[in-house]
């Protein structure tokens, strides 16, 4: 047995997905990764598989607040990373939640829409994230389909979106791989107008959960206080590597392999 736990808490407040791709398990498991531990809170069931999600339902907001409140009165709490909250009542929620962790940084990625395409929130849900979450948040991790949504720029490029988005948020990552391009670009903006394009070699196939895995890994980088540009590439590096793995337990998209700890 040995003393108190020396990895950063970091409290993720996510949906649950059953197949295991995305959602709590894939926090959970890119945060070992990196060497933290990870406090999972549920803000959401859903029904889904490796092809798509066919439905969801979002916890009672006291049930989350209790959730939230007993890992705050008993960890140390280093980071918040958020994933699916999937109504307007959630993000007020969350946003009372991080009033009582001043000072923490909240990695805000903003689930609208599944890997296979179905919808894990109205567009509203973006919208208040936008409004409400993005100004008490260190930054937030979109794919251009979601910056698009997010900046009510429907054909936006991703410097366009940028644009409309840094007046509610200090640094936005918005990630490529959408496209048909051989080389994907994902690009890091600051509201003090540096920027930083990572770019990475494009993977064949499509992959579920690969978002949650970003944001999770750069909560755990920051959690363990990296500086915020090599954090992210630090998690771009992690996540193309559990891509390069990834594995198709299913009859859809493939899932991250983000453990066990030898990925090099």
């Amino acid at each position: 047995m040995t003393g108190p736990c020396s990895r950063p808490v970091v409290l993720c407040l996510s949906g649950h997905d059953p197949s295991g791709g995305a959602g709590l398990q894939a926090d959970i498991e890119a945060l070992i990764a990196q060497g933290c531990h990870a406090a999972p809170a549920v803000t959401a069931l859903t029904v889904q598989d490796t092809v798509d999600v066919s439905d969801f339902r979002v916890l009672d907001r006291d049930w989350v607040l209790a959730q939230t409140n007993a890992v705050i009165a008993d960890l140390p709490v280093a980071a918040v990373k958020l994933g699916m909250l999937g109504s307007v009542e959630m993000v007020e929620t969350v946003l009372e939640i991080m009033q009582k962790l001043p000072g923490v940084p909240l990695i805000c990625d903003p689930v609208l829409r599944a890997g296979g395409g179905g919808a894990l929130g109205k567009d509203e849900v973006g919208y208040a994230m936008r409004e409400q979450l993005f100004p008490v948040a260190t930054i937030a991790t979109p794919n251009l389909p979601e910056a698009r949504i997010l900046a009510e720029l429907p054909e936006g490029s991703a410097d366009e979106c940028a644009e409309k988005l840094l007046p509610y948020i200090r640094h936005l990552l918005i990630t490529g791989g959408h496209g048909d391009e051989t080389e994907v670009h994902n690009r890091l903006y600051s509201r003090d107008g540096s920027q930083h394009d990572f770019s990475c070699q494009r993977l064949p196939g499509s992959y579920h959960g690969s978002g949650c895995t970003l944001a999770s890994a750069l909560a755990g980088r920051l959690a363990l206080g990296e500086g915020l540009a090599s954090a992210v590439k630090s998690a771009l590096d992690y996540t193309w590597r559990t891509l390069r793995d990834a594995e198709a337990p299913g009859r859809g998209q493939y899932i991250p392999r983000r453990l066990p700890l030898d990925l090099s």
